[in-house]
């Protein structure tokens, strides 16, 4: 078994062999493009209507605990 396959096989066996492992540039190419098009999915998606309720109860807790009402913010 090499330094590298122990490093793979066992956690914590050969801690400085890890520094030593260089990804193939077309293995990280790819592992680049497919987190960028997970990114962008996630960015891109809509926000749950969930979430813009709860996000409109906290800004109606936090406008009235400041006592500012809608028509002195604007």
């Amino acid at each position: 078994m090499t330094n590298t396959d122990s490093a793979m096989s066992e956690p914590g066996a050969g801690d400085n062999d890890d520094l030593d492992m260089i990804l193939d540039p077309k293995v990280q190419e790819s592992i680049g493009r497919s987190l960028k098009a997970h990114y962008d999915d996630i960015i891109n998606a809509p926000v749950p209507d969930k979430f813009l309720v709860l996000l409109a109860q906290l800004e109606a807790t936090e406008q009235r605990a400041s006592g500012v009402s809608s028509d002195e913010r604007e």
